[in-house]
């Protein structure tokens, strides 16, 4: 099994950081934010891991060398040109013979990726999706009326809605969907995909999952560190 780390972002929220080191290789705890990604991936058997790199590719190449340590097959893939967060799936279309997952480098979770892998499998469809249910609460009560006279009032609702939480598992067929070394964003993949009539499966994850993307996110992530990750590798 193979999965693709999306870790080629400038990580520009994450400044003055990411103007020494990659985001993928920001520490959160005792590791890097890849290594932790890299361990999970491999804790389900996942051994053949591919980087999509750009910004900074000889620090990450340098840090991982050819991943034996960590008991996979790592190889790094350099676009020369930004390519968004599908374009870089292009340039290892070689490679992809078997249904494999893509997930963004600036993300912590504890998601079962043997059981969104079989859940995936099971579906007729090349591309699964995995969402996570957000919930923000809203500052304000929310007041009901009918002309002058208020009906109702509800007290500071919650907003309920569902986001995408960067982690994939495409079928091979896919590639025939990705234009070749073109900018070419996972909302555009999906937008075509059911454009073309072509269906989308959702999988709903459930265990933690932070993105790190913000400076407070990531303060976020030293803290969460030891509960959710630390002897969860």
């Amino acid at each position: 099994m193979k999965a693709i780390i999306l870790a080629g972002g400038l990580g520009t929220r994450l400044r003055p950081f990411t103007e020494v080191i990659p985001k993928p290789l920001l520490p959160i705890g005792e590791k890097a934010v890849l290594e932790i990604q890299i361990e999970r991936l491999a804790a389900h058997g996942i051994k053949d891991i591919y980087l999509a790199t750009n910004y900074k590719s000889d620090y990450i190449k340098n840090f991982f060398g050819t991943g034996e340590r960590y008991g996979i097959n790592f190889h790094i893939s350099k676009e020369e040109k930004p390519l968004g967060t599908a374009g870089p799936i292009s340039l290892l279309r070689d490679e992809l013979d078997d249904d494999f997952i893509v997930m963004n480098g600036d993300i912590l979770s504890l998601v079962d990726y043997t059981d969104m892998l079989d859940f995936a499998k099971n579906k007729d469809s090349l591309l699964t999706i995995a969402i996570k249910k957000e919930i923000m609460p809203f500052a304000f009560g929310n007041i009901f009326f009918d002309g002058d006279f208020v009906t109702g009032i509800e007290e500071k609702p919650d907003f309920i809605t569902y986001i995408l939480a960067g982690i994939y598992v495409m079928k091979p067929a896919i590639l025939d969907i990705i234009p070749n070394d073109t900018y070419y964003g996972m909302d555009s993949l999906i937008k075509d995909l059911l454009k073309n009539n072509i269906p989308v499966a959702k999988y709903d994850l459930k265990k933690y999952w932070l993105d790190i993307g913000r400076l407070n996110d990531y303060e976020k992530a030293q803290d969460i560190y030891n509960t959710h990750f630390k002897d969860n590798e």
